[in-house]
């Protein structure tokens, strides 16, 4: 017998609203499930965790079983160096800024070993936000110097997690460098990449300003007002770049595990030439896909990844772009391989624009009377001229002066530096623009002038020359005065 079922308009609105409640109510209930699955676990034996030093992680644990993890974290209080020529004591998990990388698996039962150096001076805790517990640990691990403290904890959720001193002030410790991550695979682990980073930005505040030399202590008065000197990747300057640069072959999946320690500062981490294919939102479960920039808040974490199609050296930056190229927030990935023109051609075409008469661009001029300086020696010019060309050229000239192809020229073994030291310090002083040859390249940009004192610009160019088999010239403070009084030279005239 043939059964047949004839619904009204009314019916079908009704049975559609039976189906979608019946639907959410079996989702609550997976959702229960799978967090009362997670809390019982069956654990299966007992590993030490392996733990890394940034820019490195361990290696994935995600498709192993739920087991008891033991994790081994000693802090120190160690001097170290922000930029060069400035001194910091950080304090650390680990011996790093940040601190030592934790990779686990949802279902693990975590033994927590907290040990503080007998040679430390202050107590110190941990607030792990992968905790489901009073202070994220924080009540438990209160250590003094020479002592150690354990705790346990069940890793119940999912995600990418920051940890980070909790012992008042607690803003003076994670300001010092305590902070890290911990990331909670899911059962099964994440998807396979070819290589993976950790990255994590944080903001220095240091009683002398940005690139004075010595040991600088910390400054309260400028962190309560949020004003840092330095804001950096990896503890310090330069951290990711030159030699100590993340590297890539063309055609490889790149995942970091970016977190911001703050402690005041949101971060908006950008890869310039790069898109993320995937970014998780908040080191969480939601997946956003194509994304230029994504804002990371203090205390907060994400995991990008990104496949790189071309060769070439791409800047991982703070979008707030002034404390990228004037704090430190930059960092690089090379990526090795051939070109590839169906993506990226390269220059096609060069040629001069001037519709107005064009002219060289200037830094603003601070008015007020000269300071007096110390004359430095040719050593001393070096040192301080290696600083400032990482604040001042790096992003253009490379770290190793070797330019940018079809963009900026190339400061390494420069025949148009080493024939001519006038026409570099005006070039300093008065900006550049116009086709010059550089080791038989042809390069048409612009050049701003710098906004520095005759001191400055004498320090700068005597470490470039210095470098990079150039001929060490030693600029001096009294040719730079020599070459200010005068008439800056047309671009025709700078070139010649």
């Amino acid at each position: 017998m043939e059964i047949t079922f004839n619904f009204n308009k009314q019916s079908r609105v009704v049975a559609i609203a039976f189906f979608v409640a019946l639907g959410l109510f079996s989702c609550s209930k997976n959702e229960e499930k799978d967090a009362k699955y997670y809390e019982s676990i069956k654990i299966e034996g007992q590993k030490t965790a392996e733990l890394t030093a940034p820019p490195f992680v361990p290696k994935p644990v995600g498709d192993r079983a739920a087991t008891k993890l033991v994790v081994n974290m000693e802090i120190k209080e160690q001097e170290g160096e922000m930029v060069d020529g400035v001194k910091y004591t950080y304090w650390t998990f680990g011996g790093s800024v940040p601190g030592s990388f934790i990779r686990t698996r949802v279902g693990d039962e975590v033994e927590f070993h907290l040990k503080n150096h007998p040679d430390n001076k202050m107590p110190h805790n941990i607030d792990l936000h992968a905790v489901t517990g009073p202070g994220g640990g924080a009540t438990s691990s209160l250590v003094a110097p020479g002592h150690e403290k354990v705790f346990n904890f069940k890793t119940l959720n999912p995600g990418l997690y920051v940890y980070h001193c909790a012992t008042a002030p607690v803003g003076m410790h994670i300001a010092n460098g305590m902070y890290g991550l911990i990331l909670v695979e899911p059962e099964g682990g994440l998807p396979p990449v070819d290589k993976e980073y950790y990255i994590m930005q944080g903001d220095f505040y240091t009683k002398g300003n940005y690139g004075e030399q010595g040991s600088q202590p910390f400054d309260m008065n400028k962190a309560i007002k949020e004003q840092p000197d330095y804001v950096v990747f990896n503890g310090k300057v330069g951290a990711l770049t030159g030699d100590k640069a993340l590297t890539a072959k063309k055609g490889e999946t790149v995942r970091i595990y970016v977190g911001n320690g703050g402690p005041n500062l949101v971060s908006s981490f950008h890869a310039i030439g790069e898109i993320f294919d995937k970014v998780h939102i908040e080191g969480g479960d939601m997946i956003n896909k194509n994304v230029q920039t994504t804002l990371i808040p203090a205390g907060g974490a994400a995991i990008v990844e990104f496949k790189v199609d071309v060769p070439g050296t791409f800047i991982l930056v703070d979008h707030s772009i002034f404390r990228a190229f004037n704090k430190g927030a930059l960092g690089m990935l090379k990526v090795e391989g051939d070109d590839n023109k169906l993506v990226y051609s390269g220059t096609t075409q060069e040629g001069i624009y001037l519709p107005e008469g064009g002219t060289i661009q200037n830094m603003p001029k601070v008015k007020g009377s000269a300071q007096s300086v110390a004359v430095k020696t040719v050593a001393e010019h070096v040192k301080a001229g290696k600083e400032l060309y990482g604040r001042t050229c790096l992003a253009c000239h490379q770290s190793e002066g070797q330019g940018i192809p079809n963009a900026f020229p190339p400061l390494a073994k420069s025949d148009f530096l080493n024939a001519n030291s006038g026409r570099a310090i005006n070039a300093v002083l008065h900006g550049l623009s116009g086709e010059v040859t550089v080791n038989g390249e042809k390069f048409n940009n612009v050049m701003t002038s710098q906004n520095l004192t005759d001191d400055e610009v004498a320090s700068v160019l005597t470490y470039v020359y210095d470098s990079w088999g150039n001929n060490k010239t030693v600029v001096t403070p009294a040719m730079v005065k020599t070459l200010r009084g005068k008439v800056a030279l047309k671009a025709k005239d700078i070139h010649e």
